[in-house]
């Protein structure tokens, strides 16, 4: 395969906000595919994009080639953050276990933007990641969407508060005798915490001003949840929890995302039925236990079916806690998918699922510049991330 050269012309800064890509073949994933495309961005956001011929580069700027240029990627579940690259106590942070539920923990105060292994999805064009508390309670905390510049937490964060996080099966089982010890137990839980929040705010809202009921952090969480203004993350895998959830779902009227999803292929029509989507298990990941029936096709099934879904990094067990969804994707692309839905997979789709197209996910006037640049086709083992653009800044030069 041949190499594409990142190639920096005149003498612009690196922090200058005024820069353009070109690319041999641009995915804007706005539309068809543009061959021989040119992105201008200037002041952190995407101003034009077309054909080289009718989007000239005002001289001067700096400009930066490659094969092919897509938008930053978007991981729709990681842990990435609070899951650290040393994998020892001080920086594992995604997972509580004093308590089964924990609805109150908030990904933004546990956050480390700075660690190694931010950069390192980086440096593969990821410029997005939907990240927080993972698997292994019942509820485990909430999460937030930031960006990959390694900043710090405040500069990076688009959107404090995402999703409540919880799990089902193995997954949001206690150990030693403590609750939830069983799936029936699990749901009577989460039923019980929901009417509590319920009548919480229904009290709050009939309350007398200065006589309104004490502040509790968790039933106002769930409170959110119940309102519809943080949808409920369930990570799931087994087709019975998997109805369980949609149960809980329709019984709450709640806005619920399926995580993981391992036997998602035999709940097809129920899942379609519910309009719930789904942030798939990475495509490699390791069958075992609630996921021992995962399988590299179902990213493929749950698109004929017409079910929304993303490919995520999702969270591992073991070092370094993280995938890389550009080669998730790929794998994707070998199992049923086309080079292009295996895209839209790890680009727009997350982003309009997180509720954040109007920013990322595709190149568009207006939205913020995210790209990725590679030096041939992105879903081939041998090619190499060369440039990655966070808004409108080249953030990492590494070939990886």
């Amino acid at each position: 395969m041949r190499h594409a050269i990142l190639a920096l012309a005149c003498c612009a800064p690196i922090g200058a906000q005024t820069l353009a890509v070109k690319g041999e073949t641009v995915y804007t994933m706005a539309g068809p595919a543009i061959r021989d495309g040119v992105v201008i961005m200037r002041d952190g956001k995407i101003e034009r994009v077309g054909t080289a011929v009718s989007t000239p580069i005002p001289s001067g700027m700096r400009t930066l080639t490659a094969k092919v240029v897509t938008p930053g990627l978007v991981d729709a579940h990681s842990t990435v953050g609070l899951s650290g690259i040393l994998n020892q106590n001080h920086d594992q942070d995604q997972l509580e276990t004093s308590a089964p539920m924990q609805p109150e923990l908030r990904a933004i105060d546990a956050y480390n933007a700075k660690d190694a292994l931010v950069g390192w999805l980086r440096s593969f064009g990821v410029t997005t990641i939907h990240t927080g508390h993972g698997p292994g309670s019942l509820i485990s905390g909430q999460t937030m969407v930031v960006k990959t510049l390694g900043g710090n937490v405040e500069q990076d964060t688009v959107r404090a508060a995402a999703m409540v996080a919880a799990s089902l099966g193995e997954d949001g089982r206690a150990s030693g005798g403590k609750a939830p010890g069983t799936r029936a137990k699990m749901i009577a839980m989460l039923r019980g915490e929901f009417i509590k929040a319920k009548e919480y705010a229904a009290k709050a809202a009939k309350a007398e001003k200065g006589k309104e009921p004490a502040r509790d952090l968790r039933l106002e969480a769930l409170g959110k949840v119940l309102a519809g203004e943080l949808p409920l993350l369930v990570t799931v895998n087994k087709a019975n929890d998997i109805l369980a959830a949609l149960r809980l779902g329709t019984e709450f009227g709640l806005k619920l995302v399926l995580d993981g999803a391992a036997e998602a292929p035999l709940v097809l029509e129920e899942i379609k039925a519910s309009g719930y989507p789904v942030f798939l298990h990475p495509t490699m990941a390791r069958p075992s236990g609630d996921s021992g029936a995962l399988s590299l096709e179902t990213a493929s099934k749950l698109k004929a079916a017409g079910i929304p879904f993303a490919i995520p990094s999702g969270f591992e067990g073991y070092v370094p806690k993280t995938r890389v969804i550009l080669f998730e994707a790929a794998l994707a692309a070998a199992n049923g998918l086309t080079p292009e839905q295996a895209l839209e997979a790890i680009t727009i789709e997350p982003a309009r699922l997180l509720g954040i197209a109007n920013r990322v996910g595709s190149i568009e006037s207006g939205k913020d510049g995210d790209l990725a640049l590679y030096d041939g086709d992105p879903l081939e083992y041998t090619t190499h991330s060369i440039g990655v653009v966070i808004g409108g800044r080249l953030v990492s030069e590494a070939r990886r």
